[in-house]
């Protein structure tokens, strides 16, 4: 990100011309990363292959011991509930920044209610809202209440832990969750997503912190959205991640993953910032401070 893009983040935050998409590693230092999860079920459930680190894969497998798809996911919810509850306050937080302000919907594709307890406390009164991926698209588009700045709308792609059988956990889930996106939307020409949400996605441009760009939820949400945006009209989006592990036996391995990435996502009309979301938070801030 150079000054110009930080620039109009903030005057877009600002005016409330913005829609914050929110992953895992937005929850950095308050839940289990993906892989110490995806640790803690393998070894207790005696995962044993190679890839630990796989969460969907190895909640497959637990899935197959638990017998009760369900059952595994309150168990899920009830550990992730408990960690949550416990985190220390962070003055950097990124829930707490973007509740600050004037947005209408929110995106996430994170289980727990981070950003509804921040919007609360802003004294919002937020509406939590499930994306029933399970569905096919025989049901027509799903009804959501009509997102306001006082009444904003959290949208959870993946489930959230008050409803554990609305979580996308499994590798079946993820399949499931994935095909019943495409079939829907080949089937209707526009995604299976509320009306409201499909134009906080087209109409806003987008801010994704702590979300891999490489997951194929992400493409699949992306590409179907993008495809149907005229040129004119598409929005510059900010995405907040981390850099991937890197081969650290080639020569420039960092900088060469550095300069790909950026000239990957630049093509998807995305501007990158390398870093932790509480370390995008301070400079956001800083920003601010300075505009």
């Amino acid at each position: 990100m150079d000054d110009a893009d930080w620039q109009r983040l903030v005057d877009q935050l600002r005016r409330g011309d913005c829609t914050p998409f929110l992953g895992a590693g937005a929850c950095s230092g308050r839940l289990p990363t993906g892989g110490e999860l995806s640790a803690i079920y393998a070894e207790r459930y005696g995962y044993p292959f190679t890839d630990r680190h796989n969460l969907a894969r190895v909640m497959q497998y637990a899935e197959a011991e638990v017998l009760d798809p369900v059952d595994l996911k309150v168990d899920v919810c009830r550990m992730l509930r408990a960690r949550g509850s416990n985190a220390p306050p962070d003055p950097d937080d990124v829930h707490t920044l973007l509740a600050g302000f004037p947005l209408p919907v929110f995106l996430t594709t994170n289980y727990d209610d981070f950003l509804v307890k921040a919007l609360r406390e802003q004294g919002k009164d937020p509406q939590p809202e499930v994306s029933p991926w399970w569905q096919t698209g025989t049901g027509g588009i799903p009804l959501i209440p009509e997102p306001t700045v006082d009444k904003p709308v959290v949208y959870h792609l993946h489930g959230r832990w008050e409803e554990p059988r609305s979580l996308v956990l499994t590798e079946s889930d993820y399949l499931t969750y994935l095909v019943n996106m495409v079939d829907t939307s080949a089937a209707n020409g526009r995604l299976p997503l509320p009306t409201a949400i499909l134009e906080a996605m087209t109409m806003r441009p987008l801010l994704f912190i702590g979300y891999s760009l490489q997951d194929w939820t992400f493409r699949v949400l992306f590409h179907g959205l993008a495809r149907d945006i005229p040129h004119r009209n598409k929005r510059r989006h900010v995405s907040v991640q981390l850099m991937p592990e890197v081969n650290g036996t080639a020569r420039d391995a960092e900088e060469k993953a550095r300069r790909y990435l950026t000239h990957y996502l630049d093509g998807w009309n995305i501007s990158i910032f390398l870093g932790t979301a509480a370390e995008f938070c301070a400079e956001l801030r800083r920003r601010m401070e300075a505009s």
